[in-house]
């Protein structure tokens, strides 16, 4: 299958661009599509309120369990008059927010200490075994808003 047509299966915004860019550079782009594609799906969408009804029933089951600070407080702001539209835009502006951020970590830590200088991290391929091919993926943070699946680039949605 030709790699332009793989990215355009997959849901790339522009498979020309990405695909171009793979062979140009000589850069694994489909790894770095995929990777933000996975990551983006882990944020919630803008068109759907269902996690923040996901969000208070489960602090009903167990109001000690981890994040059950998130229910509540979603409790809260909805008796004060908060409307789903805006809890979902705001969460899943720090969502983004927090994908573009751990995507910079992983190219630059950026310690204070000058005794890190040394350490550093970074995503790398994997073949089907899981056994590093020796190629990173880097500067993920570059494709995070180009990436964001309402084609926005996660400017604010019109209302509604």
């Amino acid at each position: 299958m030709k790699l332009r047509q793989l990215f355009e299966r997959l849901g790339a915004k522009d498979p020309d661009a990405w695909a171009a860019s793979q062979v140009d550079e000589g850069s694994n782009q489909l790894h770095r599509f995929l990777f933000l594609r996975e990551a983006w799906a882990k944020v919630i969408l803008d068109d759907n309120n269902d996690w923040i009804t996901q969000q208070i029933e489960a602090v009903k089951a167990d109001p000690e369990a981890p994040f059950a600070g998130t229910g509540l407080a979603l409790e809260r702001l909805l008796a004060v008059g908060a409307q789903n539209r805006d809890l979902t835009d705001l969460v899943r502006g720090m969502q983004a927010r927090l994908l573009f951020d751990l995507c910079y970590l992983l190219d630059d830590p950026s310690f204070d200490e000058a005794e890190l200088a040394e350490v550093g991290w970074c995503l790398v391929e994997t073949d089907s075994q899981f056994r590093p091919t020796g190629n990173t993926i880097g500067g993920l943070y570059e494709s995070v808003l180009d990436t964001d699946p309402t084609g926005r680039e996660m400017r604010p949605r019109h209302a509604a």
